[in-house]
């Protein structure tokens, strides 16, 4: 996680449970002490007592931590050749590993940091064409799953969210997290919005999103721009602000579940739609050379089921009666099998 003035950017990474790291470091410790007090005990005649006692395993444990820890009493010394070169070469690189290990907590935050700031600065100089989610509740967490179940990368989904807590959810589905108020420029700027393909507002509150979608229409005027709203009366005020399109989140979803008592198959067809990673899916793409000329027929025989034709920027449906061929340039929304169907 990177701190930078009062924009936090936090980073995917592979989570290890605090206990499981604290273990770790111990036994690292441990295992230096032991062998360190094993390589002084082998060698125990090279060494000297000021006492003139012989050296016993606890004075080797003892010398050891002293050793380790750097804190040299030097009651006890070693006086022989083997026991010096012992020392230099052995034990001097477990102190390293000893003392290491004892602030790793320290090196670790600072090699996370120095990292972090390398991957934002690599990251703001290449970035591109990505998906920018402000909002992580129920609704931008779909659409980022609906994203990735669709093919695109998780990696070039940036969330937008005032929780840490909420970005940290974000990170363990791959995706980059900026910390702060979508309304508020400096933290646009951090989601580099001037550079997104598109933008998805998924606020609860409406007042937030109008602000939010000001905020990215003014940096990235290019973009599309796709906005929840809760009460449709505030839906104009959303696309006077730059929403490409609005989505009534609440109205929809009533409709759904109408649409679902009424006609139960019905529902659970439109439902099936919805669900990008399995059963059927929507697709919007390009008409291809094989497409041109053809019919809704032709790619049904290709196992699409066309849905509407964009011609020249009007969307013309499948029973309007105005399409008898595709033609080079159109865009064409089809139906088809998902992925984790076939």
């Amino acid at each position: 996680m990177l701190v930078s003035s009062d924009v936090t950017l936090s980073w995917p990474r592979v989570s290890r449970r605090p206990i499981t790291l604290f273990l770790r470091r111990v036994a690292i410790a441990t295992a230096c002490l032991l062998i360190t007090a094993f390589l002084v005990y082998i060698e125990r005649d090279g060494y000297n007592d000021a006492n003139g006692h012989p050296i016993t395993m606890i004075d080797a444990l003892y010398y050891a931590t002293v050793s380790l820890s750097t804190t040299g009493y030097g009651d006890i010394a070693p006086y022989s050749e083997s026991a010096r070169l012992v020392n230099i070469f052995l034990i001097t690189p477990l102190r390293f590993i000893f003392l290491i290990t004892l602030v790793s907590t320290t090196v670790e935050i600072l090699t996370e940091r120095t990292r972090d700031e390398w991957r934002t600065r690599r990251w703001r100089s290449t970035v591109n064409n990505h998906t920018v989610i402000i909002g992580y509740g129920v609704k931008g967490r779909s659409a980022a799953q609906s994203l990735t179940g669709a093919g695109v990368d998780a990696s070039t989904i940036v969330v937008v969210d005032p929780s840490a807590a909420v970005i940290e959810q974000a990170n363990e589905s791959g995706h980059l997290g900026v910390i702060g108020d979508a309304g508020r420029e400096e933290i646009m700027r951090a989601a580099s919005v001037d550079k997104a393909r598109q933008v998805i507002v998924a606020l609860d509150r409406d007042d937030a999103s109008v602000l939010a979608v000001l905020t990215a229409r003014r940096l990235a005027p290019q973009a599309r721009i796709v906005a929840a709203v809760r009460e449709s009366t505030n839906s104009p005020l959303l696309r006077q602000s730059g929403a490409d399109v609005v989505v009534l989140t609440a109205e929809s979803a009533g409709h759904l579940m109408g649409l679902s008592l009424n006609s139960p198959a019905a529902g659970d067809f439109v439902e099936d739609l919805l669900e990008t990673r399995d059963g059927l899916t929507i697709v919007e793409r390009a008409a291809t050379s094989d497409d041109v000329g053809g019919t809704s027929q032709d790619l049904l025989s290709r196992g699409e089921l066309l849905v509407a034709v964009v011609r020249r920027g009007v969307t013309h449906r499948f029973d309007s009666g105005t399409i008898s061929a595709i033609e080079p340039g159109d865009t064409l929304l089809v139906i088809h099998q998902g992925r984790g169907a076939q």
